[in-house]
């Protein structure tokens, strides 16, 4: 690399740096000017929650990969008893997610 090819990594990465910050500082610059009651910041969290809502579901009733040998029963009652460990522990999502995950890979373990 005698010829100066060593350099286009590092100025990728800068270019990519830049952009990144620049960005987040335009989004640290607009924050304080967001009304976080607004209609539209209300829409953006409607949108968010869908998606989200969105893809656990895909994840329980069309899953790909290794989770897609589990059983529907399992990975159902997997979700359930992370959604009631979740309003059981006042809304810990640390205690939601480990439920879930206890219990699926428990009825997978039983189921097979």
């Amino acid at each position: 690399m005698a010829d100066g090819g060593w350099i286009w990594p590092f100025v990728v990465l800068t270019v990519a740096a830049a952009v990144t910050y620049a960005w987040r500082g335009l989004g640290v610059a607009l924050a304080g000017r967001i009304n976080p009651g607004g209609a539209l910041f209300r829409w953006v969290s409607c949108v968010a929650y869908a998606l989200l809502a969105a893809l656990v579901a895909r994840m329980i009733l069309l899953p790909i990969g290794p989770l897609a040998q589990a059983p529907l029963s399992a990975r159902l009652l997997g979700a359930f008893l992370g959604l009631a460990a979740f309003r059981l522990c006042r809304q810990n999502l640390l205690a939601g997610v480990a439920a879930a995950v206890a219990g699926l890979i428990a009825l997978t373990a039983f189921a097979g």
